[in-house]
């Protein structure tokens, strides 16, 4: 059996834990620089307030209504759902993150446990423990573990959030609840196909004839309809190291100077160094962008970027940020209004596996000097000790209008309480 815990409204939810007046009330979480809504609790949801909302669009629904606006605090988002898998872990090694509010478990010899009850204890340990509601959902495969979820998440007070889809009974009876277009793995030109020809919910797609979908849809069909039959076909996924890893951001401002964007690049690149030295590997390639707002039309506009073949795997923010500074002062133009910047590094290969070049190599005193930089940053506070392309002075803090505190994550920020 499998079992999908979510975590309901997730960053919503963490931000009432500690701000019980939140509760009942309607909250959103907007992004990164206050940009737009990513995060709704259910009496938001209730007002027509969308996914990915422009936070400026509705500021009006927002004050007419008493919305309650939050910034992103990932800090806290993090530290709660890292609470929230040690929690899971208690109950079978077998769990796999499938993201930050989302875990897939397997229960593998529990054939005489009444799985619907540890289901209970794992939704009331967590509310318990940590404050944030749950659903969870339970099943035979990955995929009706998901639509089980749905169907508790759905009607919460039927199933104290928490089903089993146990029977065949209930399986199909879920199969011809839930819509084709809800399915875990079908996406909307595959819903509209499939409408078209008839297909409306799940249940009627099981029925579909295996050579049609796998004429139409490929294997991965196949292995859908599998799953949605019952018969498991996808396993727990293990944790693999990223094949690309990304640092972006959207500047608070438009940018127009070479030298302020390099720090910005520069920064973004000791910082993609930073990901490849805690999962032990190197870069062998790496994309630098840059673009102007798509949404100021009275500007010029200009979007570019280039790729930069290294010429040794590495993961030195001394080497990854000199080849990254270069790229850029091949793409800039003058005349223009920056609003997005970014770096890219790929070609991940694990750093025990290193391939010696013949004719250029790294310093061999950059590994010692990261190695340094790394545990004091780790020691003293992130950030502190910097690159000279970098701005020793300068954060570049994101617009965080709305931001609570780190309750869990700095001593300045937990909750006093008097007894």
């Amino acid at each position: 059996m499998f079992a999908l815990v979510d975590g309901n409204n997730f960053y919503a939810s963490c931000e009432r834990v500690f701000n019980p007046v939140y509760n009942g009330k309607p909250l959103v979480v907007l992004s990164n620089n206050d940009g737009c809504v990513i995060a709704r609790s259910n009496e938001a949801k209730a007002l027509g307030i969308p996914m990915g909302a422009p936070a400026f669009e509705y500021r009006e629904i927002f004050e007419k209504n008493k919305v309650i606006i939050k910034s992103s605090n990932y800090a806290l988002y993090g530290d709660m759902s890292n609470r929230m898998m040690n929690i899971l872990r208690q109950f079978t090694p077998d769990v796999e993150i499938y993201s930050i509010d989302e875990s897939f478990l397997e229960f593998r010899g529990f054939e005489l446990f009444d799985l619907n009850q540890t289901g209970l204890e794992m939704h009331r340990r967590i509310l318990q423990w940590i404050g944030i509601p749950s659903s969870i959902g339970l099943a035979e495969t990955k995929t009706l573990a998901k639509i089980a979820n749905k169907i508790a998440k759905k009607f919460p007070q039927k199933t104290n959030s928490v089903y089993a889809i146990d029977s065949e009974e209930k399986r199909i009876k879920a199969l011809k609840w839930i819509k084709i277009g809800d399915v875990w793995g079908i996406g909307r030109k595959i819903s509209q196909k499939l409408r078209a020809i008839g297909v409306k919910n799940a249940y009627e797609f099981t029925q579909l004839p295996d050579e049609y979908i796998r004429s139409q849809f490929s294997v991965v069909g196949l292995r859908l309809k599998n799953e949605l039959k019952g018969k498991s076909v996808l396993e727990l996924e293990e944790v693999q190291p990223k094949k690309s890893i990304a640092t972006t951001r959207t500047f608070s401002k438009n940018l127009s100077e070479l030298s302020e964007i390099e720090e910005r690049v520069a920064t973004f690149a000791v910082t993609c160094a930073e990901k490849l030295r805690w999962q032990k590997s190197h870069c062998n390639h790496l994309m630098v962008f840059i673009h102007t707002n798509p949404h100021r039309k009275d500007l010029p506009q200009y979007a570019r970027n280039v790729l930069v073949q290294l010429p040794f795997p590495t993961h030195s923010g001394i080497s990854i940020s000199s080849y990254a500074l270069k790229a850029l002062r091949v793409i800039f133009k003058e005349g223009y209004h920056y609003k997005k910047a970014g770096v890219i590094v790929g070609g991940i290969t694990p750093e025990s596996n290193y391939q010696l070049n013949i004719f250029e190599n790294e310093n061999p005193a950059h590994r010692p000097l990261m190695e340094v930089m790394d545990r004091l940053n780790l020691q003293f506070g992130s950030k502190k000790l910097k690159l000279a392309s970098q701005d020793p002075t300068r954060t570049w803090p994101m617009r965080q209008e709305k931001l609570s505190p780190c309750f869990t994550t700095k001593m300045c920020d937990i909750i006093h309480v008097k007894v």
